[in-house]
């Protein structure tokens, strides 16, 4: 897939595509109703090669969904990784077990599957929701985003009305969604006008949370 990325100034060494340490460097937001969100930008070093890798190994494929009375085209391109899936760079892997290690107190269990989603360019998006199929529809857990390529909006907002929360993440930013905020909250990435480039997110779950 040919794709045009505007690089990021402070992307790491080429070649040199690495998780950074988490530790003290994620600064946490406490919401209502038990949510919190966890933001560490710049996670991954050398994101922008990392960026071009996936654009290119991931079989990346167009889905269409019913819509009332009608089957429309889902408004980007998507990719999952099961329990037992190889992930398609050893960085993501790394990623992972990087999550895993530095949540286990607060989750009680690793991260698993991995879903990826291709935002080509402003047009791409997805609607309000939250995670909600599985055990997250009645239990806390957390949904872990890596977000690489342009940096795009992702919006938070109280399931039943309030103010709205804007993330600009892209370039090896993490976001993590914990507590209940797949249950009292939902997020979004709006369709913007404005040019934009194209940008990977990579969505880390434990077991049943979809």
């Amino acid at each position: 897939m040919s794709v045009t990325l505007q690089a990021s100034l402070f992307d790491g060494p080429a070649g040199q595509s690495c998780v950074s340490e988490l530790g003290g460097s994620v600064r946490r937001t406490v919401l209502s109703a038990g949510a919190w969100v966890d933001l560490r930008p710049g996670w991954v070093r050398g994101a922008d090669e990392l960026f071009g890798r996936l654009c290119e190994d991931v079989p990346w494929r167009a889905e269409r969904r019913q819509m009332y009375e009608r089957v429309v085209d889902v408004p980007r391109l998507v990719c999952w990784y099961g329990e037992d899936a190889t992930l398609p760079h050893p960085v993501l892997t790394q990623a992972r077990d990087a999550l895993s290690g530095h949540y286990r107190d607060e989750l009680g269990e690793p991260f698993r599957t991995a879903g990826l989603c291709f935002y080509r360019d402003g047009k791409d998006s997805v609607a309000w929701h939250g995670d909600t199929i599985g055990r997250s529809k009645h239990e806390d857990t957390m949904v872990a985003i890596l977000s690489l390529g342009e940096p795009r909006n992702l919006l938070l907002r109280p399931r039943g009305g309030g103010d709205t929360l804007r993330y600009s993440i892209g370039h090896g930013d993490l976001l993590v969604m914990g507590g209940s905020c797949q249950r009292t909250w939902e997020h979004a990435v709006p369709k913007t006008a404005r040019p934009v480039g194209p940008r990977i997110s990579v969505q880390f779950r434990p077991r049943g949370v979809a």
